[in-house]
């Protein structure tokens, strides 16, 4: 998909915020996971803007937006974002790192949302504790560390197998492209690099507050402890639900989107 015409720039205040904008109608903002890019949505956005506006940042630091310079929130720049375009409430769609901004939003920037669906992810507040996860942290460190990229990239993409299957078990499309987004994100940072982030917190304790539909879909091969954090995130805000993709792990939306691009839309039609 050759979505280069519709990437526009928005100046936040501290650099260039990149974001695809295509398609008319209520809008749907598409968070992508970490070190890729709005083009990790490639099987979703022509689906999505047949009858929705889908707006698809790069979150900063990552595709074609600026570093950070200062200390920063995601939730922020995503309002900033909103504001300037001037349209919202707007659905939140986020993958993984993309699921956090969105339950980071919702707490934080609640006129801003209408709903909300995350994948891959539960609160800001949630950490991935098994040992496999906590290896595969090891090696990004230490490959990252090495300037060993080739290294962190076959890391990097370890995920979308997951600890229960072997590579070939996936499409070789999907790691291949995650491996290219990735490339351009991490080739912006150096590893002495200084985290700007500044992360969101007391998340679970507010969560209950959440007064906009909320949808979790998530792979039924992701974590029992992943899986278990976005059932309570559905069970614990009003109008919450939880669907699963089974035979699927981190990415459904890139190995099963038929069925994540269904679940979705009628997610959307519902509201």
């Amino acid at each position: 998909m050759n979505d280069a015409a519709n990437v526009r720039l928005f100046p936040s205040s501290d650099g260039d915020l990149a974001y695809l904008d295509t398609g008319s109608g209520d809008p749907v903002v598409l968070l992508h996971p970490g070190y890729v890019d709005h083009r990790f949505w490639h099987r979703q956005i022509p689906a999505l803007a047949a009858g929705h506006r889908v707006i698809a940042p790069d979150v900063r630091g990552h595709g074609c937006s600026a570093n950070a310079t200062e200390p920063f929130r995601w939730a922020d720049d995503l309002a900033a974002l909103l504001r300037h375009l001037d349209t919202g409430p707007a659905v939140l769609v986020g993958v993984s790192m993309g699921g956090v901004i969105a339950t980071d939003t919702v707490l934080e920037h609640p006129g801003l949302v209408r709903a909300v669906v995350t994948c891959g992810a539960a609160t800001g507040d949630f950490r991935i504790t098994d040992p496999w996860h906590t290896e595969l942290r090891a090696e990004y460190a230490r490959t990252l560390g090495a300037g060993d990229i080739e290294g962190w990239l076959d890391a990097f993409v370890k995920v979308v197998a997951g600890e229960h299957r072997t590579p070939d078990a996936v499409d070789p499309e999907i790691p291949r492209r995650l491996r290219e987004l990735a490339l351009h994100s991490i080739s912006k940072h150096t590893p002495d690099e200084p985290d700007r982030l500044v992360p969101v917190t007391d998340s679970w304790a507010r969560v209950p507050k959440i007064d906009v539909p909320l949808l979790t879909v998530n792979g039924g091969l992701e974590p029992a402890a992943l899986l278990a954090a976005a059932d309570r995130l559905a069970r614990e805000v009003p109008d919450g639900r939880a669907e699963i993709i089974e035979g699927t792990g981190h990415y459904p939306n890139l190995e099963r989107p038929e069925i994540f691009n269904s679940i979705l839309l009628d997610f959307l039609r519902g509201l």
